[in-house]
């Protein structure tokens, strides 16, 4: 995880470093210990007025194609820069027409230590064919959270606010004195 100002010194660095022609709008700029994924937006392809849903994903898909081909030159110089200054691995990817693609990319090992009903819920998905292997199995589970990600943070925000709601009641409350303390300062 890196700190908020080493975030906005890592996006000025790519907004200023960027080719201006590379993307119409730089999106997101993310990081953690091991990779910094970039993400633009393109311009969505012109298509007639009330062409079908297939015709648009096709169409943007294949700009997205184009561009990757096209800008694959000026990413690499700009990755291996940073690459060096960050001592991170650069990913890209690009939004075009509301799809988000994203190219090459890590996949980081990650180890954990799992307790038995843990493992079994690993080795039931494996049981069930959802996932090859219990690598595979905790990968299909990380990325179930993370699609439910915004509704369960906001459940646990609510919780966390009652909870400091409740102890705003109690004891410690603003006006009841605490009777472990008599008023002078150790010194």
């Amino acid at each position: 995880m890196i700190t908020p100002e080493q975030h906005e010194k890592l996006l000025g660095w790519f907004a200023g470093r960027l080719p201006d022609d590379l993307f119409e709008e730089l999106v997101e700029v993310t990081a953690d210990r091991e990779e910094i994924t970039v993400i633009g937006r393109i311009p969505e392809p012109r298509l007639a007025g009330g062409a079908p849903e297939a015709e648009r994903e096709a169409a943007a898909h294949s700009r997205i194609q184009e561009f990757r081909e096209r800008s694959r030159d000026a990413r690499i110089a700009v990755a291996r820069e940073a690459e060096h200054q960050y001592r991170r691995k650069v990913s890209w990817g690009v939004e075009c027409g509301g799809e988000r693609a994203l190219f090459t990319h890590v996949a980081a090992p990650v180890m954990t230590r799992l307790r038995q009903p843990e493992r079994q819920v690993l080795d039931t998905l494996i049981a069930a064919g959802v996932a090859r292997s219990r690598s595979e199995a905790l990968a299909w589970c990380v990325r179930l959270v993370q699609r439910h990600t915004d509704d369960w943070l906001a459940e646990l925000r609510e919780s966390l606010a009652h909870v400091q709601r409740v102890r705003a009641q109690g004891p410690d409350a603003e006006g009841v004195s605490d009777p472990s303390t008599d008023g002078t300062e150790d010194g």
